[in-house]
């Protein structure tokens, strides 16, 4: 098989993973886990959403998280190799990074999101998609001036959980306008879980040959269905070296009930089981890319021993194999 031989690996658990948890993890949790996952190797954390913490309350600690992981002599060292993201989808949000960007807290980089569903991006951001874009046009190049990358996020590409299929190649024309309005780098996104293998080594190999280097573009997985590491692979096969994942596979929607109180998210479940739902599963990832002799840069056993404390953290068994069966051993057991 073709495919590359080192990869990035992005760990997002404490933003997407946290945010479809419907109780809040405490913010001192939040940096323990960003302290350990720089320790063990990952450079891109994404670590919260500093939209309005009313409808998001996970979020309600985003500049005591920032705060901390910034503070923390544990990692001084490492945080000027980390990029620390933070999810901004309105001004508001893009205008609170800049500030704290000013002050010395903020991220290093923020993420702002499209859908190629008309529909499903109206409920993500609450514009439509021509206000949005004019939203970027002007916020972008403010983000930029302050210091800080702008992912462009491009969701929906292989379905939407409201109005169903959708046209791959949209996504692509996406991909070029957020790049021409001055985007850093670009997430590419199954929302929901309706990426197949198949159409997923389609659409990487379309996007490769528009724009050749893969190493602006992120590579991220839903796994409602349970396809997510086999989209892993048919976009290792079509070139893509850039992934992102949540320990245990958690995360998704943001929540709508939060500690026992009813809160907006983003309104009702997209899915009966909201339970069900969720990302590629970084220890799996890891251990299965660290099998195929792909390097990846982190600590395998470390991140296994993190993984064994974020259920302790979350409360629940999470979907991790690899937390549950460990590595493929390296060397004879000796047993006969």
């Amino acid at each position: 098989m073709n495919y590359p031989k080192k990869v990035t690996i992005g760990d997002i658990t404490i933003r997407d993973g946290f945010q479809h948890e419907e109780k809040y993890i405490p913010a001192s949790a939040k940096i323990w886990l960003a302290e350990q996952l720089i320790l063990a190797g990952f450079k891109h954390i994404e670590v919260t959403n500093m939209g309005n913490p009313v409808g998001m309350p996970q979020f309600k600690d985003a500049e005591q998280v920032m705060k901390g992981i910034r503070a923390s002599k544990k990692i001084e060292q490492e945080l000027k190799n980390v990029k620390l993201t933070a999810v901004t989808i309105r001004e508001k949000a893009i205008e609170r990074a800049i500030q704290a960007k000013k002050e010395g807290w903020g991220p290093d980089r923020i993420l702002v999101m499209v859908s190629t569903s008309e529909s499903h991006h109206q409920k993500n951001s609450g514009l439509s998609l021509a206000d949005y874009w004019k939203m970027c046009e002007e916020w972008i190049p403010k983000a930029l001036d302050a210091g800080m990358k702008v992912n462009g996020t491009v969701s929906t590409i292989w379905g939407c959980p409201i109005e169903g299929p959708t046209d791959m190649k949209k996504a692509i024309e996406f991909t070029q306008r957020w790049f021409d309005i001055g985007a850093t780098d670009i997430e590419h996104a199954d929302h929901d879980g309706s990426a197949s293998p198949d159409r997923v080594y389609d659409y990487y190999s379309m996007l490769l040959d528009k724009f050749q280097s893969p190493d602006k573009h992120i590579v991220h997985f839903h796994t409602l269905r349970g396809w997510g590491l086999a989209n892993v692979l048919a976009a290792l096969q079509a070139g893509m070296n850039n992934y992102e994942a949540t320990l245990g596979g958690i995360g998704g929607q943001p929540a709508n009930f939060v500690d026992g109180v009813p809160v907006s998210g983003t309104g009702e479940y997209y899915y009966k089981d909201p339970n069900l739902v969720g990302l590629v599963c970084t220890e799996d990832l890891v251990v299965m890319m660290d099998e195929m002799g792909i390097e990846t840069g982190i600590n395998v056993d470390r991140l296994l021993e993190i993984g064994n404390m974020n259920e302790r953290i979350v409360g629940r068994r999470l979907r991790s194999e690899a937390i549950r069966n460990g590595r493929i051993p390296k060397n004879l057991s000796g047993r006969k």
